[in-house]
């Protein structure tokens, strides 16, 4: 796979609005992947975009906001299925792509525990192929399976603990002797035999075929009716452990043989590597056994053995210290571009798209693939005609890798493609922001392309989910002149005689629409803010804002109190952990905004909004904590992670809104303006005290 270009010098606010920007891309394709099971890019163009994030963090990682949209996990559950919290967050994995990267990992992870170098090399791994199928979390209570559930947002997944007790690679009840609760944590997937078998059915059925093993595999667990799941042939791989109400193991290899001793699956070819330097060889022998295995991996997992260096390590946003997944390359294909076309977004992007000529890729017909930019278009030197090479992991939109041998027509390439710098949807200015990767459109909401886009994503399922109102039905109906604004939506049915005189509409699907309205006009706060569109606010960032302001009036009132610089407002927004300078900025400008604020007061007089609150549990929920000086008996980011772990929030300075900040040696002007304020403190030995008695 290709490897990232490095950025070009950013000054610190240029780089946290990119990494915003890129934070904003990656939660949307979440919510694509995991909760919908359709991926709207391939996983190389995800692999690609997590790459330029981390990239550019290791380039500026103070740039990098805490908890933002990149750091998030899956997506929210199915309203269609009930919901359940997991005990442990069931977080992601990074991705590396080669050796120099691994290494990384690998010093990174020593670094945050203080490791010399001869200690680093020898950490002892285990390697377990990455299995591409949908991840679990099996319950079990003194030994029974009580519940399972799919991954969801990482916080909370859907139950579909009726649809699991139909496999039979699943253990209803654990041999003694087991704690009494316990999370197992698995990967349920379908063999490449078993997937075109299905693929068949599906086929004589005139039913739909599923796009991959992964798909059909979520697609059967997913299922209403656990009759149809029962006749799909699924499979099961345990290799993880959520919550554990006491510990039964000390390393992860011996709790895989204890797994093995309950009675689940676990991947035989997973194995104990004496070392970094023995990693390289295992993938190179997974690689080479991949095409020949029953069932699709997409890489190697690798994960410090020893549990006491995990619980150390913790996490850091969406993925744990601890573990990486080394990434196969992706397949590639050489194909035509027959055209570029620049595609126009909610938040004004202009994208280039470019239009192939069909060819097919590991098994995959492509016609488009993402050019992301016009810096990308440049550098790759790609024109209309050209022979270019393609690559995918995934199953829908390719990445264009760049320039394939052009043949006897070498010499008569197309024109270099000149990047519009106007709208081709309103004709209006398209700038590129100074330190910024993306074009955009100045037209606004008087952009026909922005205000469809900010309409559909309005209505989508992590925002308002208004079941009979896609895509196509808001073209429609903006084409018509019968909705220009969120507003009108909740006032369709002034127009129902004219909906019901429509082309595909009658009496009984228009009723059932204006009802699916009706049942949306109470929504969450968090929803609410995430449907308004705001560049940079995805729905980890609404959430945030939700939990912190509690209510839609509080919310509003505190916005518009930040548009001055400087106030207590202002700095309030900005201190949020996962709320930046870029991100605030962009979120009073919002609420700034003239037809926005008439947007606001409609939608707040046709809505009920209700109120949401912090998490709760731990004994620091709620309160923030500043470390500040030279800590001795642990590094910084390891204090970080403690305190988060406790239900802290950690910040960089301190204010009116610090609850607590621990001293370390030269704590310095933090120490005085703690004092200042009367803010409670405490020194390095009294937080390992503090951690000791409620860790």
């Amino acid at each position: 796979m290709t490897t990232t270009q490095p950025t070009a010098p950013m000054d610190l606010p240029q780089a946290r609005a990119r990494l915003a920007d890129l934070a904003e891309q990656i939660a949307h394709h979440n919510t694509a992947y995991y909760r919908h099971d359709a991926p709207e890019i391939s996983d190389a163009d995800y692999d690609l975009l997590r790459q330029q994030y981390n990239t550019l963090v290791a380039q500026y990682p103070e740039a990098e906001p805490e908890n933002s949209a990149a750091n998030t996990v899956g997506a929210t559950p199915d309203t269609a299925f009930g919901k359940h919290i997991h005990l442990v967050p069931m977080l992601s994995l990074d991705n590396v792509f080669g050796r120099e990267e691994f290494e990384s990992f690998i010093s990174r992870a020593s670094r945050f525990l203080g490791l010399e170098q001869k200690d680093s090399t020898s950490l002892r791994l285990i390697g377990e192929p990455k299995i591409d199928g949908l991840s679990i979390s099996l319950t079990y209570e003194h030994g029974k399976f009580i519940r399972g559930t799919t991954r969801g947002d990482g916080t909370e997944g859907e139950d579909v603990t009726a649809n699991l007790r139909t496999l039979r690679d699943l253990p209803l009840e654990l041999p003694a002797p087991y704690p009494d609760l316990i999370e197992i944590r698995g990967e349920v997937f379908l063999s490449k035999h078993d997937f075109l078998a299905l693929n068949i059915a599906q086929e004589q059925a005139g039913k739909r075929l599923f796009a991959n093993p992964r798909n059909a595999a979520a697609g059967s667990l997913r299922q209403l009716d656990p009759s149809i799941t029962a006749q799909r042939p699924l499979s099961l791989f345990a290799y993880a452990q959520g919550f554990c109400s006491q510990k039964t193991t000390r390393s992860h290899w011996a709790y895989l043989q204890q797994l093995r001793a309950w009675g689940f699956s676990v991947n035989p070819l997973c194995r104990q590597i004496d070392g970094a330097a023995h990693a390289e060889a295992f993938f190179e022998d997974i690689s080479r056994e991949r095409a020949d295995l029953a069932y699709d991996i997409d890489g190697v997992v690798y994960k410090i053995d020893d549990l006491s260096l995990q619980e150390r390590l913790g996490f850091a946003g969406r993925a744990p210290r601890w573990a990486i997944a080394w990434k196969f390359p992706a397949e590639q294909a050489t194909t035509r571009l027959n055209t570029i076309e620049i595609q126009v977004g909610r938040t004004g992007a202009l994208t280039p798209v470019a239009h192939l000529e069909p060819v097919n890729v590991g098994g995959v017909l492509v016609t488009r693939a993402t050019l992301h930019n016009e810096d990308e278009i440049n550098r790759k030197d790609v024109r209309e005609g050209d022979l270019v090479f393609v690559q995918r992991a995934g199953d829908v939109i390719p990445q264009v890798l760049g320039l394939a041998p052009q043949g006897s027509n070498a010499t008569e390439r197309g024109q270099p493609f000149q990047f519009p710098d106007h709208c081709p949807a309103c004709g209006a200015l398209a700038v590129r922001p100074e330190g910024e990767a993306v074009r955009r459109c100045t037209g606004g909401l008087t952009c026909p392309a922005q205000a469809v886009e900010r309409l559909i994503h309005f209505v989508s399922r992590l925002a308002f989910d208004i079941e009979g109102l896609g895509d196509r039905s808001i073209r429609e109906f903006y084409d018509a002149g019968l909705i220009r604004t969120p507003t009108d939506i909740f006032r369709l049915k002034t127009h129902a005689p004219a909906l019901e005189q429509r082309d595909g509409w009658g009496e009984q699907s228009v009723r059932n629409l204006l009802q699916a309205i009706e049942d949306r006009r109470t929504i969450s706060l968090s929803r609410f803010i995430y449907a308004l569109g705001i560049r940079r606010i995805g729905e980890s960032n609404a959430r945030l804002l939700a939990r912190h302001y509690g209510s839609y009036t509080n919310w509003l009132c505190q916005m518009e109190a930040a548009t001055v610089i400087g106030s207590d407002a202002r700095l309030e927004l900005g201190s949020i952990t996962g709320i930046g300078n870029a991100i605030a900025t962009d979120v009073v400008a919002f609420v700034a905004e003239p037809h926005n604020q008439t947007t606001l007061a409609e939608l707040s007089a046709e809505l009920h909004i209700t109120e949401e609150s912090a998490a709760s549990g731990g004994p620091l929920a709620g309160k923030t904590v500043v470390f500040t000086g030279s800590l001795l008996t642990m590094t910084r980011p390891e204090a970080k992670a403690t305190a988060e772990r406790m239900g802290g929030k950690v910040s960089d300075s301190v204010s009116k809104k610090t609850d607590l900040v621990v001293l370390g040696e030269k704590a310095g002007s933090k120490a005085k303006k703690a004092a200042e304020l009367n803010i409670q403190t405490m020194d390095e030995a009294e937080w390992n005290a503090f951690c000791v008695t409620n860790g």
